[in-house]
């Protein structure tokens, strides 16, 4: 299973599935736009790794890694 948080600077990937079901987490990143089927580009970091920044849906979406770590992809197809 490949994790947002494992993908490259200018990757872009779909998501397959949120993780974390039942908690408020899964569900912020769902109103953030992260839902299954959705590409997401990543642009950069910060110095020390955390956090990172997304592109999603159009607009740039910074995140922790530890949240990132419950975001399923795979490579665009």
């Amino acid at each position: 299973m490949m994790t947002l948080d494992k993908i490259n600077r200018g990757q872009t990937v779909k998501v397959i599935s949120v993780h974390g079901e039942g908690t408020s987490l899964r569900r912020r990143l769902l109103d953030m736009g992260i839902t299954p089927n959705t590409l997401i580009t990543f642009l950069r970091n910060a110095p020390l790794g955390d956090p990172i920044e997304l592109n999603v849906r159009g607009y740039s979406l910074t995140i922790r890694q530890d949240d990132a770590r419950l975001v399923e992809v795979c490579n665009e197809q």
